[in-house]
């Protein structure tokens, strides 16, 4: 089995890569090649089957194809410019996360096997903000530029799968913590800057107040639904290839609680509060909550607790983020 991970160099790409080389099998068949493509190459790495390391522009079709070659069966379509960054630069939002993803629908249709496309949506393509919980089949009236463009992707693939060009599953990620490294672009950045800062021993300003609540999910989530969106037999979804997973909704306030379980009231302390209107007004719509009853009978999994999400964080990616960040 062929695989590609678009946005390969990235947070998501990379942990997925790293679990499909260490188990070797997807839906225990061998994988037979897997390729990373990202805007500049990813790293290499040791895997038990060839590899390719590719840089190039997603909104470039022979690029796109070139990284999904013949054969290809899965393709993980990961690669996205995030939501602050979208909204503040709309015509770079436009590029890669509209012209990119119908460069992907071009490599895919051109291959005429009807591969599985696992396309990250986001939360963010909903509207409704804090006092929302969104049905399975509520619709789609993002209030930012990169949820537009996240649900007219969605659109775009689902329709492709109806025309029998690919087989499209379409996550709607809810806001992935704890993201190692640094802080990035994102407007949620802060979801995970409110626990990873402190264990590491650093102070940070949290934009929105205690009482916000957030949609989330961990990385280790994120992977098992990557993995089974993968997999899943899709002749379930229908049309529909939308999938609201089974994150969990929580405040700020329970995230510090949470942090201060795992590592202390020291740690609790290095959060302050300084709000940005900037920030708030793109997370603020947002829904602070999903149904999500439908992706638990199609087998997507549970996410764990807050405290063995900040556990998790520590497990697998607090040495690295230390020594990436050089302290």
């Amino acid at each position: 089995m062929k695989i590609t991970i678009l946005g390969g160099g990235g947070f998501l790409g990379r942990k997925l890569a790293a679990r499909l080389a260490k188990d070797g099998t997807l839906g225990g068949r061998p994988i037979t090649g897997l390729t990373l493509f990202d805007l500049a190459a990813p790293a290499a790495f040791a895997a038990p089957f060839p590899l390719r390391c590719l840089g190039g522009d997603v909104a470039d079709p022979a690029a796109v194809a070139e990284a999904i070659p013949p054969g290809t069966e899965v393709v993980f379509h990961l690669a996205a410019v995030v939501s602050a960054a979208a909204e503040a630069d709309y015509d770079l939002g436009m590029k890669v996360n509209l012209q990119g993803t119908l460069a992907v629908l071009a490599a895919c249709r051109a291959l005429g096997t009807k591969p599985r496309v696992i396309f990250t949506s986001s939360v963010a393509s909903f509207g409704g903000g804090q006092e929302a919980v969104v049905p399975d089949d509520g619709r789609q009236v993002p209030t930012n530029s990169y949820g537009a463009q996240k649900a007219i992707g969605e659109l775009l693939l689902q329709d492709a799968t109806r025309k029998g060009f690919l087989d499209a599953v379409n996550i709607r990620l809810p806001t992935v913590m704890v993201r190692p490294g640094r802080p990035n672009k994102a407007a949620s950045s802060f979801v995970s800057a409110v626990v990873r800062e402190p264990l590491l021993g650093l102070s940070t300003d949290c934009p929105v107040p205690p009482e916000f609540a957030v949609w989330i999910c961990s990385p280790r989530s994120a992977m098992e639904w990557f993995l089974h969106a993968a997999t899943m037999d899709t002749s379930g979804m229908g049309i529909d290839r939308g999938i609201n997973p089974p994150g969990r909704s929580a405040t700020v306030a329970k995230m510090l609680e949470a942090l201060e379980t795992v590592a202390g009231s020291a740690a609790r302390e290095k959060v302050g509060f300084a709000f940005d209107r900037e920030v708030f007004d793109i997370v603020a719509g947002w829904p602070a909550a999903f149904d999500a009853t439908r992706a638990r009978r199609l087998g997507f999994v549970e996410q764990e607790s807050l405290e063995d999400l900040v556990h998790a964080f520590i497990e697998d990616d607090l040495a690295a983020t230390r020594a990436e960040r050089g302290l």
